[in-house]
């Protein structure tokens, strides 16, 4: 099955009521005018390797026990 992303957004809009439809179009708008922000890729590869091994060892494991424990009393 090849179907492109057009024809498939189309098959989806014609299962939805109106409103729907509305919204969606209102969606692609304002994703037509937004412009892309960030830096490119290319740029940031200066920085490659410029972190330390040892500090990202630190970081992994600063990660790995903060990110894998749940505190129910945080909210």
């Amino acid at each position: 099955m090849n179907i492109s992303i057009i024809d498939e957004v189309i098959e989806q809009l014609k299962a939805m009521p109106q409103d729907l439809q509305w919204q969606v179009l209102e969606f692609a708008r304002i994703l037509a005018k937004s412009q892309v922000r960030g830096t490119p890729g290319k740029k940031l590869l200066r920085f490659a390797a410029s972190i330390p091994p040892d500090d990202l060892q630190l970081m992994r494991e600063a990660i790995e026990q903060d990110c894998e424990q749940v505190d129910i009393n945080e909210w």
